[in-house]
């Protein structure tokens, strides 16, 4: 949430600016979408994976109607499984996380990686994360969140201040928006291991 307001800080004035990085202002195209669908490796867990499956074919459903091409990258097998039935032929590839006791930063950092090397050559225009958002441990809500190009508020809405930054803000925002991607990623794999505890926990009961 921090990484999102220092970005809206310091991207307010730079919004239309044709010098800002493609990260912020985007490819000029909304042809090619890139949907990441994060959902647990494991079930036992009620609706928790079906519900975030349930708003990415809605989101990607949406976006095929309007004539879009959608590329699909699973995070967690639950997700592949219930994916491919529909939109087997857009699944890219699986990360699978089962393997990984503790999800870390790292773990995040290779997806991100693999999404901004392919957002270099244009390989996709959008890419947003669906995931499921912790609220406690009785309510997790399936969340989209855009990731590329980077949403931004004005910052006012986000801090209440605006800062003079140096260096300038395109080369600030050339640093840490591809961080910024491997950071919201990793925020939507944490949400998920809780929601997925909270979950089971209720489905045990």
């Amino acid at each position: 949430e921090k990484m999102g307001a220092v970005i809206a800080s310091v991207a307010a004035g730079l919004k239309n600016n044709p010098g800002a990085p493609k990260l912020l202002t985007g490819t000029g195209k909304d042809d090619v979408h890139l949907v990441i669908v994060a959902t647990a490796d494991r079930g036992l867990c009620g609706g928790f994976n079906s519900n975030i499956v349930r708003l990415a074919r809605q989101h990607i459903d949406g976006l095929l109607r309007d004539g879009k091409t959608v590329k699909i990258l699973c995070v967690g097998r639950k997700g592949r499984d219930q994916l491919r039935r529909q939109h087997g032929q857009l699944i890219l590839d699986t990360v699978d996380v089962m393997g990984v006791k503790r999800i870390g930063f790292a773990d995040a950092l290779k997806i991100g990686e693999r999404v901004l090397d392919m957002y270099a050559p244009g390989e996709f225009d959008v890419c947003t994360i669906v995931y499921s958002q912790f609220k406690s441990v009785s309510s997790q809500v399936p969340t989209s969140q855009r990731l590329i190009p980077a949403p931004v508020e004005t910052a006012e809405e986000t801090t209440g201040h605006i800062y003079d930054y140096e260096p300038d803000e395109a080369e600030i925002l050339a640093e840490i928006l591809p961080r910024n991607v491997s950071v919201q990623i990793f925020r939507a794999l944490l949400e998920n291991v809780a929601g997925a505890f909270g979950a089971k926990l209720i489905a045990m009961d």
